[in-house]
């Protein structure tokens, strides 16, 4: 007799029942039911992070945090040309590392057309700070620090005088960049790099929130929200046909 004749007796069927209840469970799950979800907005400031150890020629161990300037570098390409980006910000939270890669970085976040901005956040150090001056205009928060000190080489170092030179003309285009993108002078800027005393195994000065400020290495002390704002009004000037400095 047909299971949909009136009055018939349906037989439970337990593995049917457990397959359709797995299934709802399944469906609420892929639907997010009981989360609030993110809101998704299209942003037209693109946000490029520099965080631990900036990774050059040499790949560094697999247990250092590193930010890697192969993956930067296609980055800054795409947001010079994708007309929906109108402007960047660039978050630092970094210890250094390798001298050539940190410039190139600076140097091609200087290059671009669209307005920057750059923030410190808890540090931003060693060839850190060419990186944070590179912006249009640069942030540091109360609590950041910046380390400035003279170049170190790793590795075989051999003992001529062409060696020698070939520092002070690395340490030179360090010094040039910063202080040509900065508001320090070049002797004040040697005098904090070359300082002894302040670091205990080291040479040179480490700077805190303010200190960067009135040294003339940073423009101002803020966070994101002032970091953002200053940057929707650089690109709100840009768009006037303003000329950014």
């Amino acid at each position: 007799m047909p299971n949909n004749v009136p009055g018939t007796i349906i037989p439970p069927q337990p593995e049917k029942d457990k397959k359709m209840v797995n299934q709802q469970v399944k469906n609420i799950k892929e639907l997010g039911i009981g989360q609030v979800p993110v809101p998704e907005q299209q942003s037209n400031i693109h946000c490029l992070t520099i965080v631990g150890q900036i990774e050059g020629h040499l790949i560094l161990p697999p247990q250092n945090k590193t930010t890697k300037y192969e993956h930067i570098i296609p980055q800054l390409v795409a947001v010079e040309q994708n007309p929906q980006i109108e402007g960047l910000i660039i978050m630092l939270n970094t210890v250094g590392g390798d001298v050539e890669a940190g410039l190139a970085i600076a140097e091609i976040i200087n290059g671009l057309s669209k307005p920057t901005v750059s923030i410190v956040l808890g540090g931003g150090h060693s060839i850190g700070v060419p990186i944070a001056v590179s912006a249009d205009y640069s942030f540091i928060a109360e609590t950041a620090t910046m380390t400035i000190h003279p170049i170190r080489l790793t590795g075989l170092v051999i003992g001529v005088p062409q060696t020698y030179e070939y520092l002070d003309k690395m340490q030179d285009r360090v010094i040039g960049f910063i202080e040509k993108h900065s508001n320090i002078s070049n002797e004040k800027l040697r005098e904090l790099m070359f300082r002894t005393g302040e670091l205990a195994r080291d040479i040179g000065t480490v700077l805190v929130g303010q200190d960067a400020v009135e040294a003339g290495v940073i423009q101002e002390v803020g966070s994101l929200s002032a970091a953002v704002h200053k940057l929707n009004e650089m690109i709100e000037f840009s768009k006037k046909g303003g000329q950014i400095q």
